[in-house]
């Protein structure tokens, strides 16, 4: 079975992304569905032992952003990746429509009080990226900030390049203090996205997931590839880099998010942590005390 290298998803961190050079669908040599399906079950067996070591050592947290159009798969992605991971050291937090108190503060805030701590794995499904993309998309939903009359620009444009240099600067802080930042941008094509929302509509059990508003925002389309566009290019850093997974076949974006994260926990040398001398010998007296002890 032949799975691509990571490398190949890697958004370049120069600034010369662009959208039209990737693909939406897996390569002509990506595994079929019994071996996909194996082959997840493989990484997620290795991601839970990385998991208890990155536990155990407490040193680093592991940040993982999502970001998609509606039907990419970001619910079902984070679910079949993590799920038989130890809960106690993992997070997934949702983030929709602002509440009031988040809109007094600033756009980083709310996504800020859910880092994860050490140790653990935090989950961001949709993040801060929104203020550069549906934001950019409906600038109507600047007027709920009201940002003072002075650090508005009259153009969008350095607003956007503005909270572009936020986000990075935000980033590059949290990975200086041990946090490491990994981006998915899962990348559905429209027409996918059409069967998946017909699939919604036509069959009973998936009715709850439809939304007659994702339907509505199909005709912002191409304004929303511009935003991806900008962000991805702006903001993938050595530091925080972004992913462009192909995300028409489930089963492959699953797969190619799996070996990502695994590829990235398993370069950090995670280790459990060694017990010293005086430790060691603490443990003997109490293994003596408990092999002593009557029934």
């Amino acid at each position: 079975m032949i799975i691509p290298p990571t490398t190949a998803w890697t958004v370049p961190t120069d600034g010369s992304f662009a959208r039209d050079r990737v693909s939406s669908e897996p390569p002509g040599d990506a595994p079929g569905k019994k071996a996909a399906r194996r082959a997840l079950r493989d990484q997620v067996g290795q991601l839970d032992d990385l998991q208890r070591r990155l536990y155990a050592e407490d040193r680093y947290a592991v940040l993982l952003v999502f970001q998609a159009m509606d039907a990419a798969g970001k619910d079902s992605t984070i679910r079949a990746v993590f799920t038989g991971v130890n809960p106690s050291a993992f997070q997934v937090t949702s983030f929709k429509q602002p509440s009031k108190n988040e809109l007094d503060q600033d756009f980083l805030w709310r996504t800020t009080r859910a880092l994860p701590q050490r140790g653990r794995i935090g989950v961001f499904n949709r993040s801060y990226y929104e203020e550069v993309l549906v934001v950019r998309v409906h600038p109507e939903y600047l007027g709920a900030q009201k940002l003072p009359p002075d650090v508005m620009p009259d153009d969008l444009s350095e607003l956007w390049t503005q909270r572009y240099e936020s986000i990075v600067d935000h980033e590059r802080h949290l990975a200086r203090n041990g946090t490491v930042v990994l981006k998915f941008w899962l990348n559905v094509s429209r027409e996918e996205q059409k069967r998946r929302f017909l699939r919604r509509l036509d069959i009973p059990e998936k009715n709850w997931k439809f939304n007659a508003g994702d339907v509505d925002e199909r005709r912002y389309w191409n304004e929303y590839m511009a935003a991806y566009e900008d962000a991805l290019r702006h903001t993938s850093k050595p530091w925080a880099p972004w992913y462009a997974i192909p995300a028409d076949d489930k089963r492959f974006m699953r797969l190619t998010v799996a070996q990502i994260v695994v590829d990235t926990l398993e370069k950090m040398g995670l280790r459990y942590p060694e017990v010293d001398d005086t430790e060691r010998a603490r443990f003997e007296e109490m293994r003596r005390r408990l092999l002593a002890e009557q029934p």
